[in-house]
C-alpha cells in the first residue's frame, strides 16, 4: 500500500502538492468556524424554546434575566433590545445591527473556504492538461513505444483530477452548511426580537388607555 501512495504522490507532481495544501488549509478554517458556530448555537434553541414560552404569558422581564444569564450571542442581542430604552423603530434598527454584526463574524473565513472549493477543481484541471501535454510528449519523443510510455503522464492527469475534486468537495459542503446555520441564526433571533418588540409597544399602549 505505502508503494502505491508513493506511486500516486510521484504521478501527480506538484499539483498534487499545492491541492494538497489547499486541503490541509481548508480543514483547518473548516474546523475553526466549526468551534465558532458550535459556541454560538450552544443552548440556543434551549433559549429560544424558553423565550416563547415566556412570550406566550407576557412575561418580558424574565426573558430579559434569561437570556443575561446565558451569555450566548443570540441571548446579548436579545437582552440589548429589551434594555433599550427607545422607540419600536429604534429597537429594531438595534437587533437588525447586533445580528447583522454576529452574522458577520459568523461569515469570516467563508470566502477563503468558498474559493479554495471553487478552485481546486481547475487546479486539478490544470494538471489534467500538463499530464496529457507530457504523455503526447513522451509519445512524440519515443515513436512506436508502448503505452508503458505515456502511462506516467496520462496517471498524473487522473489523479489531479481526482484531488481537486476531492479537495472542492467538503470545501463546498461546508460552505453551504456555514451560511445556511448562519442563516437560520439570523432568521431565528430576528423573529425572536420582532415578537418581544411588538408584545412590549402592545402592553404599552394598552398601559396608556
Amino acid at each position: 500500500m505505502n508503494a502505491t501512495f508513493k506511486q500516486l504522490i510521484t504521478a501527480g507532481g506538484p499539483i498534487l502538492f499545492l491541492l494538497l495544501g489547499l486541503s490541509i488549509y481548508s480543514i483547518a478554517l473548516i474546523w475553526e468556524r466549526w468551534t465558532v458556530y458550535r459556541k454560538t448555537f450552544s443552548g440556543l434553541q434551549d433559549l429560544l424554546h424558553k423565550a416563547h414560552a415566556l412570550l406566550k404569558t407576557g412575561e418580558v422581564r424574565q426573558i430579559a434575566e434569561l437570556c443575561a444569564r446565558s451569555k450566548s450571542p443570540a441571548g446579548d442581542i436579545v437582552h440589548k433590545v429589551i434594555s433599550h430604552y427607545g422607540t419600536p423603530l429604534e429597537k429594531r434598527e438595534l437587533a437588525e445591527k447586533a445580528v447583522e454584526w454576529h452574522v458577520s463574524r459568523m461569515g469570516k473565513s467563508l470566502t477563503a473556504i468558498a474559493t479554495i472549493g471553487s478552485i481546486s477543481p481547475f487546479i486539478g484541471l490544470f494538471g489534467t492538461v500538463v499530464g496529457v501535454i507530457r504523455a503526447f510528449k513522451d509519445l512524440s519523443t519515443y515513436a512506436g513505444a508502448g503505452p508503458s510510455v505515456v502511462a506516467m503522464g496520462i496517471s498524473e492527469a487522473l489523479v489531479n483530477t481526482a484531488a481537486g475534486i476531492f479537495v472542492a468537495i467538503p470545501a463546498i459542503v461546508a460552505y453551504n452548511y456555514f451560511a445556511h446555520k448562519a442563516n437560520e441564526f439570523a432568521n431565528e433571533v430576528n423573529w425572536l426580537t420582532e415578537q418581544i418588540i411588538d408584545r412590549s409597544t402592545s402592553r404599552e399602549y394598552s398601559g396608556t388607555l
